[in-house]
């Protein structure tokens, strides 16, 4: 067998599972098994594949239907985009159980079974298919299934607030569909291409002001999807109205492709082009405005959404260094945090099940009524914060060790601001739980007083008590709290991994299998 043929897999069972969960709209066990069986096959292809690219040191190339680049689609895997596939069929695995057991409890009212299960399949389609996609027209199509997709999902439900949260989240996300469009139009028309192969060579023939002009325009209309600062905006607003596993796949994955499809632009398509020093500015700027965002938040949901923000200014950071220990640290932290966020967000919506609501005015002792809710929690909570020995500490190290290896002022500027963020973040965190889990009911009032110069979510909605937290949703929970741990007793062979990902980021050649002699091609 082929091993290549392994790569189109991951977005073709998928779209298979998401048009059989369709057929059968009144059968929701059965629409509930298709979705799991699609995700756990795609993840064992993704583990397949990261052994198989691992012990071939090269990635594994597909061309569609045997139509060569640049006429076919090239589908291309290697340790990054394999290592992503398995991550996020995990969380995504992991987040179907949580849903299921809420729709066993609370029924259809969240997530309508006849559309969520085909939904969340074309959401998890169009995740893979950005990470294989070897052209940019692909990832462009890539980019158009995620929106369809997640503006359903965000939706769901069909109240006010998440109508709203839609209605920006869809506007913000065409005008960034439109300027990767209109990028696509320009390097086509410049270089007769959209295959990244070819595009890796026949873009550094350009003009360096056209580049610097192509690059900028990839990196807003990417930099929208990843939530960089000033682009960020529309986040803080969209995720928290959604239903909690949808605020939580969107929390761990959708900015994750941005920020994937920046570094691969900045490392494949435009080496030559400088724009590193503006890089670090935006990752500054990212990191200080969702923290200073979260800081400001009574409500927990738009705490985290904030804190998000904050952090992909560190992914930002490790590409802009632009060293193969920056990539290496970036590789180890996407990883982690694609885990990390997303397990954080299912805590949350158990808080607001056993508290009946997610803004810390109206929470308190919620470690007498859910112990095992408080442990999980915090541990998540030291987790994202960085505290040792937990992964957040350790790629934040990895993100600092590479800026000081090649040191200017501006990494140094960046590192103590990285480092403030991250004590800043763990003051957020630490004051939600502690009003949350340890603050007892008797002085809530106090606690009010102590937030009255906090930011109040808009639309809060009422409070609706508390309600036991299924088995199944604890269960999905508690195993994303093991894999977070799991990130720090194998961060050994899982930084060795990413140091290999990130060598091959560090060298263009390494990420192309294959050239396309320019002279040979007919060029406009």
């Amino acid at each position: 067998m082929d091993t290549a043929a392994l790569v189109p897999l991951v977005v073709l069972v998928p779209l298979l599972g998401a048009a059989m969960a369709l057929a059968v709209p009144q059968r929701r066990n059965l629409q509930s098994l298709i979705t799991f069986v699609s995700l756990t096959v795609v993840a064992l292809i993704g583990v397949a594949m990261m052994v198989i690219i691992d012990v071939q040191d090269a990635p594994l190339v597909m061309a569609i239907g045997g139509w060569e680049a640049p006429v076919g689609i090239v589908l291309m895997a290697d340790r990054l985009s394999a290592a992503l596939v398995t991550t996020s069929a995990i969380v995504l695995i992991a987040v179907l159980v949580f849903s299921i057991g809420q729709r066993l409890s609370d029924g259809d009212e969240e997530t309508p079974v006849s559309i969520f299960f085909p939904s969340y399949l074309v959401l998890g389609a169009g995740v893979f298919d950005a990470f294989v996609a070897n052209d940019l027209f692909n990832l462009y199509v890539a980019f158009e299934i995620l929106l369809v997709a997640s503006y359903v999902l965000l939706t769901m439900g069909g109240t006010g607030p998440r109508i709203r949260a839609g209605i920006t989240y869809i506007v913000v996300s065409l005008v960034s569909s439109v300027l990767f469009l209109a990028a696509l139009g320009i390097i086509y028309g410049a270089t007769g291409t959209v295959s990244m192969a070819q595009l890796s060579i026949r873009i550094a023939e350009l003009n360096p002001e056209i580049q610097l002009a192509l690059n900028l325009l990839l990196l807003v209309a990417f930099g929208i999807k990843a939530a960089i600062f000033p682009l960020s905006f529309w986040l803080p607003d969209s995720y928290p109205t959604a239903p909690a596993p949808v605020t939580a796949v969107f929390a761990g994955l959708l900015t994750k492709v941005g920020i994937y499809a920046i570094l691969r632009s900045q490392t494949m398509l435009f080496p030559e082009s400088d724009i590193n020093q503006l890089l670090m500015w935006m990752a500054a700027l990212t990191l200080i405005v969702g923290i200073l965002g979260a800081l400001s938040q009574r409500d927990i949901k738009r705490l985290l959404s904030f804190t998000l923000v904050s952090h992909i200014g560190y992914l930002l950071f490790g590409i802009a260094i632009n060293t193969a220990a920056g990539f290496n640290a970036t590789v180890y932290y996407i990883i982690h945090h694609i885990i990390v966020q997303t397990t954080m967000f299912l805590c949350v919506g158990m808080i607001e099940r056993v508290g009946g609501s997610t803004n810390m005015e109206r929470l308190s002792g919620l470690l007498k009524k859910a112990p095992l809710l408080a442990v999980m929690t915090f541990i998540t909570m030291m987790n994202l914060g960085g505290i040792p020995p937990f992964s957040g500490f350790l790629g934040k190290v990895g993100l600092f060790s590479a800026a000081a290896a090649n040191p200017t002022a501006t990494h140094y500027w960046l590192i103590g601001i990285g480092t403030v963020v991250s004590l800043l973040t763990l003051n957020a965190l630490i004051r939600m739980w502690t009003l949350s889990f340890w603050r007892p009911k008797s002085e809530i009032k106090d606690g009010q007083s102590m937030l009255q110069q906090l930011v109040d979510a808009p639309d809060l909605g009422p409070e609706r008590g508390s309600r036991e937290v299924p088995k199944l949703m604890t269960a999905a929970t508690a195993s994303m709290v093991l894999v977070c741990l799991g990130l720090t007793l194998f961060a050994g062979p899982l930084m060795s991994y990413a140091d290999r990902a990130g060598r091959v980021l560090s060298d263009r050649e390494l990420q192309i299998p294959w050239y396309v002699d320019p002279p040979q091609e007919v060029k406009p």
